[in-house]
């Protein structure tokens, strides 16, 4: 079936190469307004937690009474009394739309001295921002411009809230997208030049990278027409086109090359590539687009946009590469070795004779073919003990601190960190810690005895540990308001003893309560994660097994993999947790620790992960799985079979490696956290579960490895997708070395 794609394309080959181009120009043109189908907000909450039913109540009866933006004014000379400080504030905010805003708060409108410092050289201004969402109140301040609006010529003024952290957030993220693309496609380059040895066979990869980024903004911009997006959504979602594009594409050329080697001719190598490397390509699109989608199970529309994003760019990667690749091999033909670029101490690619590729290799010459043997001699003590470093090397997850993302992501300095610290430090007060009760009466909320009842509800909230002061602050029918002000940190450990407790106090007799406010979006998006979390692992691993089950006809090799992804994964959470909360790195990495893991970013890693880790799998085990079924011995068909891929994963995993370090050079540590996460995971899966675990796992099980039922077994026959194959009768022709320029010497696959 991948032969015979490869073929029509070959044959259709000026029509797929006009659309591509016709694609390129027309996408790029309608992709570069991307960015104006996200949406201002995170999108992290749940739509139906308690604390978003709250919010909705709020909006249709009593209103909120938080504060959105807080802009902390400063002069060095005047004070809040002199009247040239209050004229310039005043005429700042006047400036603002009234439509804009519920309403404002002043140290001179409102005379409360808790809006100046006790030297008064400092004041803050608050406004509650108009608008049903998150993202309606982003929006609304981007597009009016606060920042612009509130400076005060001759005052120093910073800008915090949960808005202003959502605009800076988006700023940031959106520069830093182009830094990553400017540092990673050169890098990209010259990294395929070692490893090709050739600068024609190098640019096929970058070809095919740059047109599925260039192609995933007309995707996104497409999809956000029919979902709504969230602003990550284009910095995760374009790095990922390009980091599997240069991966599949590596994959195919270097097969392709191979096929060349072995003096076949170019048409014929392109069908064998795509009946080999296509198919392994197809495998772990449909894999990475199955996890990615996986994330529809949370409803929150941070999660659902990755989902629905990322399924998107990935199906268009697969697509370019097993369409648009091969129609480029076909013109290059065998100039894809020309224009060689000699490198010192490097040995330069050569095409095989025919009498070098009939040749067998030596075998007790390939190191990794040596370690496969090493391992496999104690299969048991290699299992268990390096399971167990996994294990533990991802122990620290146990002591996690769980948040969602808020100023303390953005870096040291920031507008919306400074005036945090300012509020607490300097103020005393922060007015942006409120948690709000709102609660619906059996009766009306305005009658003499409702109101004693609510006063004393009040009271009851007040005395939990961590609230310090609070109130009715209003009443509408049957709805009452109670706000509340609370002092710790709403992303630390004592927040949630805090929710839990508030929740647990006695309302009134048939009162129902719901609380919102950063404290309790907080706990129930950690609450919606936990419920669904087992849904979306459930969902992967049925559509893992299946896609394994359909490539090897085996029903224990699919439980195998699963196994050693989940230790991958543990590594790199734990990796993370020791980065992002304890510090570990962090000097290196340019940020200050701040104790929190954002609780989504998890989810991507493992999403993305665990995907990549199958297209490393499968391109193993079909190499395994070919010499197995020549000879019948599991031991030899996996050293050959590692030998035969060891290079190539390893280059493969080193490109894909760079372009997702390339969030190490974001400002924003959640993002930072995406880059730690897939590099330890992608180098743990690349040397310690391809080039140890697998072959120690693959020893014990033997012949049981591709054990299936026969009804199954029966059934695979005639519907499976076995691969194609690509090798000469010769049984062991070297294998293309040329992946090796990159790894060099390193110890790992």
């Amino acid at each position: 079936m991948f032969s015979t794609l490869g073929r029509f394309t070959v044959r259709h080959r000026w029509w797929v190469l006009a659309a591509a181009v016709l694609f390129v120009v027309a996408g790029g043109v309608w992709g570069a307004g991307a960015g104006g189908t996200l949406g201002g907000g995170g999108g992290l909450d749940d739509p139906g937690a308690e604390s978003t039913r709250a919010d909705h109540i709020l909006q249709d009866g009593l209103g909120r009474h938080t504060a959105d933006v807080v802009v902390v004014y400063e002069s060095d000379e005047l004070t809040v009394d002199d009247p040239e400080f209050r004229e310039l504030v005043e005429e700042a905010v006047e400036r603002v739309p009234a439509h804009t805003y519920d309403w404002h708060e002043t140290y001179w409108s409102t005379g409360s001295a808790d809006l100046a410092t006790a030297d008064g050289h400092k004041t803050y201004v608050s406004f509650q921002l108009a608008g049903a969402s998150e993202e309606e109140r982003v929006e609304a301040y981007q597009e009016h411009d606060y920042p612009a609006l509130l400076a005060a010529p001759g005052l120093d003024e910073r800008f915090g809230g949960l808005v202003a952290v959502n605009d800076q957030f988006n700023g940031m993220s959106s520069e830093d997208l182009r830094t990553i693309e400017l540092v990673a496609t050169p890098l990209l380059l010259v990294m395929l030049v070692f490893v090709f040895r050739s600068v024609v066979a190098a640019l096929l990869p970058l070809s095919v990278a740059v047109f599925v980024a260039v192609g995933s903004l007309a995707v996104l911009r497409a999809v956000g027409g029919l979902v709504e997006l969230s602003t990550i959504a284009i910095n995760v979602v374009v790095v990922l086109g390009l980091g599997l594009a240069t991966d599949y594409a590596l994959l195919i050329v270097t097969r392709f090359r191979e096929q060349l080697a072995r003096g076949q001719a170019v048409d014929e190598a392109v069908a064998r590539t795509m009946g080999t490397a296509g198919r392994t390509v197809v495998v772990s699109g449909l894999t990475i687009a199955a996890t990615l989608g996986g994330l529809l199970v949370f409803p929150s529309r941070f999660l659902t946009s990755l989902a629905w994003a990322g399924v998107s760019v990935v199906v268009f990667a697969v697509l370019a590469a097993v369409t648009l690749l091969p129609v480029l091999l076909h013109l290059a033909g065998h100039r894809v070795n020309a224009l060689p670029v000699p490198l010192p101490r490097l040995r330069r690619f050569r095409p095989a004779r025919a009498d070098r590729a009939a040749r067998p290799a030596r075998a007790d010459e390939d190191r990794w073919y040596r370690t496969a043997h090493a391992v496999m001699r104690r299969p048991v003590l290699w299992t268990v003990g390096l399971s167990t470093a996994l294990v533990l090397l991802g122990s620290p997850l146990l002591g996690a601190n769980w948040a969602r993302p808020a100023e303390w992501a953005l870096p040291e300095g920031t507008d919306s960190k400074v005036v945090t610290a300012e509020l607490v430090e300097d103020f005393g007060h922060d007015p942006t810690k409120i948690v709000t009760a709102v609660v619906t009466m059996p009766g009306s909320a305005r009658t003499p005895a409702a109101g004693r009842e609510l006063d004393a509800f009040a009271e009851r909230l007040v005395a939990v540990e961590g609230i310090h002061r609070g109130s009715v602050t209003g009443t509408r029918d049957d709805l009452a308001r109670i706000t509340l002000y609370y002092t710790m940190d709403p992303m630390g450990p004592d927040s949630r003893p805090m929710t839990e407790a508030l929740r647990a106090v006695q309302p009134p007799d048939g009162a129902e309560v719901l609380f919102t406010n950063r404290p309790f979006g907080v706990a129930d998006m950690l609450d919606m994660i936990g419920e669904r979390l087992v849904w979306m692992a459930a969902i992967v691993s049925v559509i893992t097994f299946a896609v394994l089950f359909m490539a090897f006809g085996s029903v224990v090799m699919p439980l195998k993999t699963l196994a050693l992804n989940v230790l991958s994964l543990s590594a790199a959470y734990g990796a993370m947790v020791l980065v992002f909360q304890y510090g570990l790195l962090s000097g290196l990495l340019g940020f200050e620790p701040t104790g929190y893991i954002d609780a989504n970013m998890p989810l991507l890693v493992a999403a993305i992960s665990f995907g990549l880790a199958m297209d490393y799998e499968v391109f193993v085990l079909a190499r395994i799985r070919e010499h197995y079924l020549r000879e019948g011995d599991p031991v030899e068909a996996t050293a050959r079979g590692i030998q035969h891929t060891a290079r190539i994963i390893t280059a493969a995993a080193l490109l894909l490696g760079v372009v997702v370090a390339a969030f190490a050079l974001t400002r924003i540590s959640v993002l930072m956290m995406i880059g730690v996460g897939l590099v330890v995971a992608l180098a743990v899966d690349a040397t310690v579960v391809r080039g140890l675990l697998l072959p120690a796992t693959m020893r014990l099980l033997g012949h049981w490895a591709w054990w299936s039922p026969a009804p199954l077994a029966r059934w695979w026959a005639r519907y499976g997708l076995p691969e194609e194959d690509g090798e000469d009768p010769a049984p062991y022709a070297a294998p293309d070395r040329s992946a090796d320029r990159l790894a060099g010497r390193a110890g790992g696959l």
